[in-house]
């Protein structure tokens, strides 16, 4: 089996996911926009260079709303662990630049 057909394992719950090696190079996302409406989320994932007012859309994910608070679970438990391990992340305030508050995330 070659790296690229090797499947991943979450021990947890079983499954065996394939991940390729282009995608499992990533892609970097400083900025994500969230819109929804009631059947679904989406998240824009962008790259915005530092001085430019406008930055690319890399990956668009679309989930269901129960996923979306299931990740926001998981992103806030891992977070956590995070801190524990490495110290409080410094978030800046909005006026500190940390925001526009029309759903994007920097």
């Amino acid at each position: 089996m070659s790296n690229q057909d090797k499947p991943e394992q979450n021990a947890r719950v079983g499954l065996k996911i394939k991940l390729d090696e282009a995608t499992a190079q990533g892609t970097y996302s400083n900025l994500v926009m969230v819109q929804h409406s009631e059947g679904e989320f989406v998240l824009d994932f962008a790259f915005l260079q530092p001085g430019r007012q406008e930055g690319k859309v890399n990956s668009r994910v679309i989930i269901s709303p129960r996923h979306a608070k299931r990740l926001m679970a998981a992103l806030g438990e891992n977070v956590t662990r995070y801190e524990q391990r490495f110290g409080a992340i410094a978030v800046p305030t909005r006026t500190e630049g940390g925001g526009s508050g029309s759903g994007q995330i920097h």
